[in-house]
């Protein structure tokens, strides 16, 4: 492991260039409109999210197996994995990477059983979960050869306490920063931006939702990118704004129903 951001695979290997990203999604964007293709991300995210609290995991941990999940659909298209096998599988690998110990293969269905019906009922209908332990297991070996192994992940949290801390603490806006920078991992900042960007973006939005003025010197005095930060912020306020007119529980069984599937494996 890299002991620093700027010499590790996160920064060399997985700081994708917007315009690639784009194209790498051209398949799947033939499809569905861009506002399409971020609902489905949103929906997958909310469901590793909710998986990651079930099983008591830390933030840290549900941040990345959300990044593995960007990461992957990144360079593939959705019709590779059902992304509703591959959010359990991100949460179990992240689960192992970040320390935290391994879940236990029958908790974890139990768990994505239990999230599917209850939780996210009004996307799925009565559809049972449908995969079982040894889809999880290969399914990790196709997510681990397609992150390259690169699986520390970098995230904004710990630069984020730094720079509240300098600017003296307060604790109202560590709260609000903090949600913003989970938030952001629902768009694709995570795989453009390094992350001490993403935690000042969330900073300075926090300070503008808040009213707190009088942190202005202080981002003046950074030496930072500054189109950079507003790039992401401006990112973050356009995926607030979509949420604004979004009804997901009458949406997402249409657009789940226009997403690329895979094709079924042959039966043997």
């Amino acid at each position: 492991m890299a002991g620093n951001f700027w010499q590790s695979s996160h920064h060399q290997q997985w700081m994708l260039d917007k315009t690639d990203l784009i194209r790498d999604r051209q398949h799947d964007l033939n499809i569905l409109s861009d506002d399409e293709y971020q609902k489905i991300f949103n929906f997958f995210s909310s469901i590793i999210q909710v998986l990651g609290e079930q099983l008591k995991l830390r933030q840290q941990v549900i941040a990345t197996a959300i990044v593995y999940f960007k990461r992957f659909y990144a360079r593939n298209s959705l019709k590779c994995i059902d992304p509703l096998l591959l959010a359990p599988t991100c949460v179990f690998l992240a689960s192992k990477v970040e320390e935290f110990g391994v879940i236990s293969n029958s908790r974890l269905i139990s768990t994505c059983q239990t999230v599917i019906k209850n939780k996210f009922g009004y996307a799925y209908g009565q559809q049972e979960f449908p995969y079982r332990t040894n889809h999880i297991l290969e399914c990790e070996f196709y997510l681990l050869e397609n992150l390259d192994c690169c699986l520390i992940v970098y995230q904004p949290y710990r630069p984020l306490a730094g720079y509240v801390n300098d600017i003296g603490h307060d604790e109202q806006l560590m709260t609000y920063a903090w949600r913003i920078v989970n938030d952001s991992l629902r768009t694709d900042v995570s795989l453009l931006y390094p992350p001490y960007q993403i935690a000042i973006g969330a900073l300075n939005l926090a300070c503008v939702m808040l009213g707190k003025e009088n942190h202005k010197s202080w981002f003046a005095e950074l030496n930072v990118d500054l189109d950079k930060i507003q790039e992401i912020v401006r990112t973050i306020t356009n995926m607030y704004e979509m949420w604004k007119n979004y009804d997901e529980k009458k949406e997402i069984q249409g657009l789940l129903a226009k997403m690329p599937k895979p094709k079924p494996a042959p039966q043997r």
